[in-house]
């Protein structure tokens, strides 16, 4: 992997698209088009490349989105769009240390952490659904916890970011750079969705990049703490999300 200064980078151009001002918003089939121009065209192109073009394009109408097990995309765009918004779903049942990372960016990266919880606390849902919601339908709860609070936060803009690779599970396999999610009727930008494991752990140790300690406590992937089990050598690194039930995702990237 070659990183490049986001200064240094030649945008591809993109049939000369405005960028979107505070006046108005493109609509779903402006911003599909957008998308599959950009698919095409950004295809192999560098993670800041993407990254500027998506920030470029889109203004304050684009956040990046952070699980926190990692800051490597939070820190990406840091570095190409200082002050993005960064949208971090606080369910109410992330493990200490996925905290303690989110806190970090919060502190030392120039990126505005917007932190979003569900309607209801746990207590509240325990009360209506009863308690351990996670154990008997998990896809309820990942409903509640972080698809409905993502929806609800991405209201106000018109694309954001995740750190979706390739390379995590044959679900995200053919993971494109840039697609238009029809459901949202947004634009997803996936700009390291090319990098590998090897990749990610050079940007890190370049940049000194936040990343959750559970790493190092056998963990492979990192959710909410009910639904993680640490993963066993030679399992899917995802292979510890959901283990006892036929569920590989939450529900925000399908």
């Amino acid at each position: 992997m070659t990183i490049v200064a986001a200064t240094s980078l030649n945008l591809v151009s993109l049939g000369g698209a405005p960028a979107v001002t505070e006046a108005g918003r493109r609509t779903p089939e402006e911003l599909k088009a957008l998308a599959l121009d950009a698919a095409a065209a950004l295809e192999g192109a560098p993670a800041e490349q993407i990254a500027k073009w998506a920030t470029d394009t889109f203004g304050a109408r684009f956040c990046v989105t952070s699980s926190m097990a990692d800051a490597v995309v939070a820190h990406l765009f840091s570095r190409v769009a200082p002050g993005v918004d960064v949208v971090f779903l606080d369910t109410g049942l992330h493990f200490p240390e996925t905290l303690k990372v989110r806190d970090t960016v919060a502190a030392t990266m120039d990126v505005n952490v917007r932190s979003i919880r569900p309607r209801m606390t746990v207590g509240q849902q325990d009360g209506e659904f009863g308690p351990r919601l996670f154990a008997r339908s998990p896809d309820e709860c990942c409903f509640m916890r972080k698809v409905e609070p993502l929806e609800r936060a991405l209201v106000e803009y018109d694309a954001w970011a995740t750190g979706l690779r390739r390379d995590e599970s044959p679900t995200r396999a053919n993971t494109p750079m840039v697609a238009f999610d029809a459901k949202k009727g947004k634009v997803k930008v996936n700009p390291i969705a090319a990098w590998t494991q090897a990749d990610v752990d050079r940007y890190i140790s370049r940049w000194n990049v936040p990343v959750n300690e559970l790493f190092k406590k056998g963990y492979g992937s990192i959710g909410c703490w009910p639904c993680t089990r640490r993963t066993k050598a030679g399992e899917d690194p995802r292979a510890g999300r959901w283990a006892m039930f036929e569920k590989t995702e939450c529900g925000l990237h399908v």
